[in-house]
């Protein structure tokens, strides 16, 4: 070809106008104009997006004039592959080169997610739909999915206790599974190995220890006491009494957290631990890092009851009869908070 080059002007005279079309129609395509160039635009980019379902969105949202010539010039900057999920704020916009660069090298939004010790899952979608625009019964498919249990080796019906509170960030854009790999794996990063072997010691299972966590997390306000109400149900569980736990009666109420009736208490479920002896078949609620070590680590004591004093700490008894003493005194703080708030 060159030898034809060097012998016959024609071709070198072709050659050229080939190259120097090709690199003009390649300056055309990146810089071709855009509508809104000097507007700012948001544009989000979700998991699993095509770049048809991209040039489809730009250009709906009128920030390119021509999908074929976005495609085009993303194809021929071999950016197809390079462009992250996220919302992207666009500014500038004035050619095809603009948007790619901004969509490829630019910072996507981030959106703070802060789950609280003590939510169920309920909870937890109610928020991330808040905060992340997720459908809730998606979130809740999801925690019963079994596909999803066993790739995190969850031996449960549900991923209830396995959410891991916590402030995360994520991108706007992260698909609800991946969102909820984030927040078990980090669930899955407290356990070390100490912590399995004191399981062990104990004979309980990580899920029993996960559930006896929760109760822990739906008792307790106050970290220092958290070891101590472990204790309390450490010591029934060995007595063989019923926990009589309040917080597995709210989960199974409808209307709740309310104050408890004594109809509530008869609720024929494997939950209501004033009924059945032993743990409930689940944890209640997602616990967090302080519970979990509780519930592995009770502290040692003869106490086998426990009621709240009115600040949010709990009067501690080793019988019966001190228990009801101390069930009286609550009920009659109650009753004068209850006095004082009917008088103003």
């Amino acid at each position: 070809m060159a030898e034809n080059f060097k012998k016959n002007p024609v071709y070198l005279f072709w050659g050229v106008i080939t190259i120097s079309t090709t690199i003009a129609l390649v300056i055309l395509i990146l810089l071709w104009p855009q509508p809104n160039s000097s507007s700012v635009s948001k544009v989000t980019v979700r998991s699993g997006s095509t770049l048809n379902a991209i040039s489809k969105q730009l250009f709906e949202k009128k920030i390119i004039s021509n999908e074929q010539m976005f495609r085009w010039a993303v194809q021929i900057m071999g950016k197809e592959k390079e462009i992250p999920i996220g919302t992207f704020r666009l500014v500038d916009t004035q050619s095809n080169y603009d948007i790619i660069k901004q969509l490829v090298y630019g910072s996507p939004e981030l959106k703070k997610v802060r789950l609280l010790e003590g939510w169920s899952v309920k909870q937890i979608a109610e928020h991330l739909n808040d905060v992340m625009g997720f459908e809730i019964d998606e979130i809740l498919d999801i925690a019963r999915d079994h596909r999803f249990l066993r790739k995190h080796d969850i031996k449960a019906s549900t991923i209830e206790g396995y959410l891991f509170p916590n402030t995360y960030l994520f991108f706007d854009g992260d698909s609800p599974t991946s969102v909820l790999d984030n927040v078990v794996s980090e669930y899955k990063n407290f356990w070390r190995d100490a912590f399995r072997d004191r399981a062990r010691e104990l004979n309980m299972t990580e899920h029993e220890v996960v559930t006896l966590a929760s109760i822990i997390e739906g008792e307790a306000i106050y970290d220092n006491e958290r070891p101590i109400i472990s204790g309390v149900y450490h010591n029934r569980l060995n007595r063989g009494m019923r926990l009589q736990a309040d917080p597995t009666i709210q989960y199974i109420i409808e209307d709740g957290p309310r104050r408890l009736l004594n109809r509530d208490l008869k609720i024929d479920s494997p939950y209501n631990t004033y009924k059945y002896k032993g743990l409930p078949p689940g944890p209640i609620n997602s616990p967090g890092a302080e519970s979990l070590k509780a519930a592995l680590y009770p502290a040692e004591n003869e106490y086998l009851f426990f009621v709240a004093r009115g600040d949010g700490y709990h009067t501690f008894t080793t019988n019966e009869k001190e228990h009801n003493i101390a069930k009286k005194q609550f009920q009659k703080l109650r009753r004068e908070l209850r006095k004082k708030k009917h008088h103003k």
